[in-house]
């Protein structure tokens, strides 16, 4: 395993290569990386090339206070010790990923603009960054009742195919990631400290196996705690999630300061849930506009926190684009808008100053719109499910099929079709054998698909 010799260039100008950051010059911030990047590009320069040629003569015209020549020099001269950084993290099964590269999770770009990590180190299923998802954030040490709220919070999101974004942190994080790893769900984890460290914890090892899993960092990984970091970490989580529920927040803190931003910034939906703790900043939150989130998800549905996402063209790709050719994916979203049955109705557009170009966070629509929304997202996800039992039974007719055969088979995201499985075996579509799980096609009576 090798990195290009692009992302070598920019390591060498942004990252620390020691555990304490005393590399004795300062890599470049997000912010500086950026001036440098642009400057780079208006004078036709590829950072590689500056690990080559005249560097005096390559770096003429470049004047910045805060990062003179001289430091850009002596960031590109600490080849030695990127070297033997590298080679130990990717032996270790890290992976590196920088802001030019095309799975650069867009909403850190979108959101964060040139305050958007120039690096990010990880281990996993990278392609989970640029899912969305729901971002749950909390105390380190939260009360066993809310420990149990996002645990529940985890379970919710895998059984709706949606991932959780957290912090990886003791408490409220952890529980809430792990709720859904469990559940056979997915997780993004962004990690303030010790990247590498949990990379091979027992508790992360068999979910990164899986591809249900990844964890990243802007930092060194193999950094210790740094309030800081950890300070500097939260926009993250918020910015990679589609919509953010807070646990418990203190009145200071991370929690509390990462909310605070984003309800400042306006990146993502904010809601919090109320508690009776005194010295908890909950109410705040919520009267400086976050949304009051149901203190019991004993019969909530996660539909609930994500309004906007009802659009069906959005769940034909999230869900079916490898279950469904692109064909059928078309001829399917042309049936069900021509039904007369199912009324889809328009998202509100916000304010152009407000979020140029997105659907609004705020839903203006009345009942009977989101009503319809949902109907509509139903409606396709049982046709999905329809086309599922015809090819899954095909598939288990002859020989019973294992849920990660039917996987490579169907190339469905795993979650959902633990979903499928799940369902089907209740309808009587499939049944389920033990020692091993196996599933086979009922009497071998298979589903045809309606004409």
């Amino acid at each position: 395993m090798s990195i290009s010799v692009k992302t070598q260039a920019t390591l060498l100008l942004t990252a620390h290569f020691s555990k304490a950051g005393s590399d004795g010059v300062k890599p470049l911030t997000a912010r500086e990386w950026s001036r440098f990047a642009e400057w780079l590009k208006y004078k036709s320069l590829d950072p590689e090339r500056l690990l080559a040629g005249n560097l005096n003569a390559l770096l003429t015209g470049w004047h910045d206070k805060t990062a003179p020549i001289q430091r850009i020099t002596a960031l590109l001269d600490r080849g030695p010790a990127l070297a033997l950084s590298m080679e130990k993290w990717l032996r270790s099964g890290l992976w590196v990923m920088t802001r030019s590269d095309p799975d650069y999770p867009a909403g850190l770009k979108q959101r964060l603009n040139c305050d958007s990590p120039a690096v990010l180190f990880g281990c996993g299923r990278r392609s989970l960054l640029g899912n969305g998802g729901l971002a749950v954030i909390g105390s380190r040490n939260a009360h066993s009742r809310d420990l149990e709220y996002s645990q529940r919070l985890g379970a919710l999101a895998s059984d709706a195919g949606i991932s959780i974004i957290s912090g990886g942190a003791r408490g409220v994080d952890e529980t809430s990631m792990l709720g859904a790893l469990e559940a056979e769900g997915t997780a993004v984890g962004v990690l303030a400290d010790s990247l590498l460290k949990a990379c091979s914890s027992v508790k992360y090892r068999r979910h990164l196996v899986n591809s249900n899993l990844v964890l990243v960092s802007p930092f060194n990984p193999e950094s210790g705690f740094n309030t800081g970091n950890a300070m500097q970490r939260n926009k993250y989580i918020y910015c990679l999630s589609d919509v953010a529920l807070a646990v418990h927040s203190g009145k200071k803190g991370g929690t509390w300061t990462g909310a605070r931003e984003n309800l400042s910034k306006n990146w993502v939906p904010l809601w919090v849930k109320r508690t009776e703790d005194p010295e908890a900043g909950n109410d705040t939150l919520i009267s400086l506009g976050a949304s009051e989130a149901p203190s019991n998800l004993e019969h909530v549905s996660i539909k609930l926190f994500f309004p906007q996402a009802t659009d069906p063209q959005k769940i034909l790709q999230n869900t079916s684009k490898h279950l469904l050719t692109a064909s059928e994916q078309a001829s399917l979203l042309d049936e069900t808008k021509a039904d007369p049955d199912v009324k889809i109705s328009s998202p509100v557009e916000c304010n152009t100053e407000q979020a140029t170009g997105e659907v609004c966070r705020e839903s203006h629509a009345d009942k009977d719109v989101v009503y319809d929304a949902i109907q509509k997202v139903e409606l396709l996800q049982t046709t999905l499910y329809d086309v599922f039992i015809v090819k899954a039974q095909e598939l288990c007719k002859d020989e019973a099929r294992s849920t990660d055969e039917l996987v490579a088979a169907l190339l469905v995201n795993k979650t959902q079709m633990n979903d499928w499985l799940k369902q089907a075996v209740a309808d009587g579509k499939l049944k389920k054998i033990t020692r091993p799980v196996r599933y086979e096609t009922v009497n071998g009576k298979q589903e045809s698909l309606p004409l």
